[in-house]
């Protein structure tokens, strides 16, 4: 049997490395965006490439209503499935003073950062406990926050909320699912180089080299889907609730 993967907000960057890494271990993949698009049918080309089944999931992950249905319908296509990637993220909708931040960015974060992945984990949970699984595949929830949850980052702040409430909402999920066997992972990334971070990732780029990161350098989605993949497939055994700080050392405390 193979491990099958829902990756939200998965038709480009760490979602998509995320997917690529899982194909290359020999993961069926859903293939998450917003909306059935160009994008979307780009993406699952280009795992369909790589030799593994593959299915589009065009859904709305704060569409929570319909998370069980678009669950059953990946499974009707793909079979079981074993792994949740919580990716789906977005920003702010202004960088500025935290004084200055409106309700609608408020809310778009917390929606979709924290509210969505947690109600997408509980109607994955439920899928999972609903039946017998082989002891031979694992079954995990990689949530990926940011380092963002844990040092604050003022010209953002609604956004640093909803990663540390998406950070708590992983280790709530450990305690719950551990007794059934389900793992549970928080990945916080700290400097990537993705479509998010492009207005400020070259200035991002110098503080690295000026020392902000041990590793004087910034990320790139590859090496983070890769961490993702290792943790689904279950390559560090006797582990759940971790947070794995993907950040170069940024968060390492130095004097």
């Amino acid at each position: 049997m193979r491990q099958v993967a829902l990756v939200t907000g998965s038709t480009r960057g760490i979602g998509l490395a995320t997917a690529k890494e899982l194909a290359r271990a020999g993961f069926a993949l859903a293939i998450n965006g917003a909306a059935d698009d160009a994008e979307l049918a780009a993406a699952v080309a280009r795992i369909a490439a790589l030799g593994v089944p593959v299915t589009a999931a065009p859904f709305d992950v704060t569409d929570l209503a319909g998370h069980a249905a678009h669950l059953a319908r990946i499974e009707a296509a793909l079979g079981p499935l074993t792994t949740l990637v919580n990716n789906a993220g977005v920003g702010v909708l202004q960088r500025g003073d935290l004084l200055d931040v409106t309700e609608e960015s408020w809310d778009r974060c917390l929606a979709v950062n924290a509210k969505a992945m947690f109600f997408l984990s509980q109607a994955f949970a439920r899928l999972l406990l609903s039946r017998d699984r082989p002891a031979t595949l694992f079954h995990s929830i990689v949530n990926v926050t940011s380092a963002s949850a844990v040092a604050v980052a003022v010209q953002r702040s609604e956004y640093c909320a909803s990663k540390a409430a998406a950070a708590m909402v992983s280790k709530a999920l450990a305690v719950r699912l551990g007794p059934e066997d389900i793992a549970v992972y928080d990945v916080q990334p700290g400097l990537i180089a993705t479509e998010m971070t492009a207005p400020v990732i070259d200035a991002y780029r110098q503080r690295a080299a000026d020392g902000l990161t041990l590793f004087p350098r910034v990320g790139e989605p590859p090496e983070i889907g890769q961490i993702i993949a290792t943790l689904a497939s279950g390559k560090l055994p006797y582990t759940t609730g971790q947070v794995i700080s993907a950040d170069a050392g940024l968060m390492v405390p130095r004097f």
